[in-house]
């Protein structure tokens, strides 16, 4: 028997929803039997949202004959989630199916990519549509759909941002930004924060500033990474922080005018400059809330503040939208409006495309016109099906009222979340904006210290055995990452939260019988 309520917090005991302030064992045997009474009693199971549907029927090899070719045929380094991965047949908007056809919620949107929905009937007909004209063509040629697209890309950015150079992922988009930034400035030295994830190609490795995520290799010489303003996990945090409907734990005496954690951070960010690099810097590169490092999110008016003193220096603002762009925030379309910024080159990819491989770096003319010196050209990067599938998210995004989705869903999630962390001990963080959500697991509240993996894949493991698919990130993969199709209903996030909630009470029934 299943039902779509959730386990009524009120009746979960003090133990399990880690409040135990000591009890003796005879009262620790009662919490625990109290609970099995309740569930044995309630219907804890989540009931899936409906969906009308029907997915094609697989018609390929086996799942066992699939694992024999990944292990022999693809690099082990691509590595797949869950004990047992998936094996995806087909999707239909928020929806994945698998080969035997168990139907999931997709939380986690392919990593944050796709945007509109998986095969969105609008991107699905534009791009049967223009592969049956034209597959390809390099901007050796003219085509209708660059000087279309770019056109309609670059009237969703602010001032002089009016300049687009379409490429086929983020790394490649943030390693071509960096190139720009230093042929312009004639400087050299790029400052990243720790926690950034731009990119894993040898050039951008060196503003990736997740030590995961780099090999023992040369790479991305004179970038420097400086500290992170994570308000939550660093040094300074308080109260309201945050540009975000859910703020952290911790308390602070700042008042709304003022913002001691921010003054801290940027202290922190002269010294970088005072010790680390030359009078001039090339650039300065930052996502506008964190993505791969779990929805990290910096304090108000640091972002503006960074932006100041780099230019100082003569180094230009990049803008890493690749995970935050193209309405994901709900109040903004780009993520850098949230900080009352306008950078000088702005970065995109993933939700660009919804899952075409797509990039793109949008700048001034005056920038644009440095990367004329010598030769920079790109085979696959606004090819006309590109350009197709591109105009159709867009299209998508405004016609379906997707940006006005996130924020009201996105908001509902947060403070939705933000109960089950003033319930449950090991939930130490809920933050995120829109549709771009990060929750902290911790093993205890004060010390912050990082929920052990073998927990954490345990209760992610829950979560998708009962439906629901979800990322991890964090520098110690802490955290999971909420980031959905923008495309999901209120009755789809009152699922995910039943879920995770009920993961939760499962975690916390193990950690009661160790």
């Amino acid at each position: 028997m299943v039902c779509s309520a959730r386990f009524p917090l009120a009746r979960l005991p003090r133990f399990l929803a880690g409040k135990r302030a000591g009890p003796a064992p005879a009262l620790l045997g009662r919490e625990v039997h109290q609970y099995q009474e309740l569930k044995n009693s309630s219907c804890l199971q989540p009931k899936m949202p409906p969906c009308d549907f029907v997915p094609e029927k697989y018609d390929s090899y086996s799942y066992e004959q699939m694992l024999k070719i990944r292990q022999k045929n693809v690099f082990p380094s691509l590595y797949t989630y869950y004990k047992k991965p998936l094996l995806i047949h087909q999707g239909h908007m928020q929806w994945l199916f698998d080969f035997e056809g168990r139907r999931y919620l997709d939380f986690f949107a392919g990593i944050v990519t796709v945007s509109v929905g998986h095969c969105h009937p609008k991107v699905t007909a534009a791009a049967q549509k223009q592969f049956g004209r034209l597959g390809h063509t390099s901007n050796i040629y003219l085509h209708p759909g660059i000087q279309e697209y770019t056109e309609k890309l670059t009237s969703l950015l602010p001032g002089s941002l009016k300049v687009a150079y379409l490429t086929n992922s983020g790394t490649e988009a943030n390693d071509l930004a960096v190139l720009i930034a230093r042929v312009f400035t004639c400087n050299t030295d790029v400052i990243c924060l720790r926690g950034g994830y731009h990119g894993g190609s040898t050039y951008a490795m060196g503003i990736t500033a997740i030590g995961r995520y780099k090999f023992g290799v040369g790479n991305g010489a004179n970038c420097h990474s400086t500290m992170l303003p994570d308000v939550f996990r660093g040094l300074w945090g308080g109260s309201h922080c945050r540009d975000s409907p859910v703020q952290t734990i911790r308390k602070c005496s700042c008042s709304s005018e003022t913002c001691h954690a921010k003054d801290q951070y940027i202290e922190q960010f002269k010294d970088t400059l005072q010790t680390c690099v030359p009078n001039k810097v090339a650039a300065f590169i930052a996502e506008p809330i964190q993505g791969v490092n779990g929805a990290v999110q910096f304090p108000k008016g640091f972002l503006k503040e960074v932006y100041q003193l780099v230019r100082e220096r003569g180094g230009l603002c990049i803008a890493d939208e690749v995970q935050t762009g193209f309405g994901r925030m709900g109040s903004h379309f780009w993520g850098f409006e949230g900080h009352d910024v306008v950078p000088d080159i702005v970065t995109m990819a993933k939700g660009i495309g919804n899952g075409f491989p797509m990039g793109a770096v949008v700048t001034t003319p005056e920038i644009a016109r440095s990367l004329t010196e010598n030769l920079h050209f790109n085979t696959f990067g606004g090819n006309p099906v590109a350009c197709a599938v591109g105009s159709a998210v867009l299209d998508a995004i405004a016609e379906d009222g997707l940006q006005k989705n996130c924020q009201e869903i996105g908001t509902h999630l947060l403070l939705e979340f933000a109960k089950l962390r003033d319930t449950f001990e090991s939930v130490g963080d809920v933050r995120g904006k829109g549709l771009m959500i990060g929750i902290e697991m911790v093993k205890n509240k004060e010390t912050r210290e990082p929920l052990p993996a073998d927990e954490m894949d345990q209760i992610w493991e829950d979560c998708k055995d009962m439906g629901l698919l979800i990322g991890k990130g964090g520098m110690y993969l802490q955290t999971f990452r909420i980031k959905p199709p923008m495309c999901i209903t209120k009755e789809d996030a009152d699922f995910a939260v039943a879920v995770f909630q009920e993961a939760l009470i499962r975690h916390m029934e193990r950690t009661a019988e160790k």
